[in-house]
Order: structure tokens, then sequence, then C-alpha cells
């Protein structure tokens, strides 16, 4: 996904717009079409007695609930990493990311990855800042994000308010 490119699969590029941070505990912001701004973090983990797909098919029921109250959505943007901690981390991104892609393509809603760097760099000013600094440049634009997540995904939506990439 490139920085700038929404992937245009027949939308328009007006309605709500999403941004997620990708992983089990996702970070999420949205801009409704009248402008109200909510965020939060939402939680896919399996449980104990479940196998590791259930994560992926919860995360399509949230991304249909999201549709369902902030339809249409005009963009979806992501934060992209391009390096993890660990292999599981790295495989936990990649099978959202797949998911959210391919529900999107599904739904016609175009989507875009938005480098870590480049967000953290438009929050903060520093393409390297802490995750305290994202929050609290987040923090400064008036949100309360619950934890690094949600103001990973505010600051990604941000991003793309600033950059009027979605109207």
């Amino acid at each position: 996904m490139a920085e700038t490119t929404l992937h245009q699969n027949g939308a328009d590029g007006n309605g709500s717009i999403l941004a997620l941070d990708l992983g089990t505990k996702t970070g999420w912001a949205l801009r409704q079409a009248d402008g109200t701004i909510t965020s939060g973090t939402v939680e896919f983990r399996p449980g104990r007695f479940e196998g590791g797909g259930m994560r992926y098919l919860r995360f399509k029921q949230w991304l249909d609930e999201v549709r369902g109250f902030a339809h249409p959505i005009g963009g979806i943007f992501v934060e992209e990493v391009r390096a993890h901690a660990g292999v599981t981390a790295a495989q936990m991104y990649g099978g959202f990311l797949a998911h959210l892609t391919a529900w999107a393509e599904f739904h016609a809603i175009p989507y875009c990855g938005v480098p870590v760097g480049t967000v953290k760099r438009a929050a903060t000013g520093k393409g390297n800042a802490s995750k305290t600094e994202v929050i609290e440049a987040m923090r400064r634009k008036g949100h309360q994000p619950v934890d690094d997540n949600a103001a990973d995904a505010l600051a990604v939506l941000h991003w793309a308010i600033d950059k009027e990439v979605v109207k």
C-alpha cells in the first residue's frame, strides 16, 4: 500500500473515515460524516478452546458492525508497519491486514497504508516519537485515547484529515 494512494475500488471517497492500528488489540478512530470523532481499542483474542482463526472472524464481524453505523465509509487508513518485534506480531498484523483489505475490496471501500514514521512525524514533528509523545499529541488535539493503540489510530486519522485524502 502506498502512502497517499487510496486504493479506489468503486467508492467515491465520501463519508466516514476509519483509521486503524492493527493487532490483536486494535486501535481505531472514526470520523463520521458529521465530523464527530470517536476512538478506542477492541481485542480479538481467541478463547481458550478456540482456534486462531477466530480472531479474524471476530475482526470481520466488528468491521461489519462499524460499517453498519458509519455507512458509508469513504476510506480506511491503516498504520503501515514494516518491522515487528517478533514473528507472532508480524503474522498477526499480516493476517489482520489481509482480512481488512479483502473486506474493503468486497465492500468497495478505498483503503491506504500510512507508514509509522509518517504518522509519528505528522502527529509530533518526530518520525521516531515514543508512544507517550503520540498520546500527548492526541491529547493536545482534544482527544482522550484509552491507550497507545487508540492514540496511533487517532494520529492516522488526523494525518488523513490533514492531507485531505478523503473529504
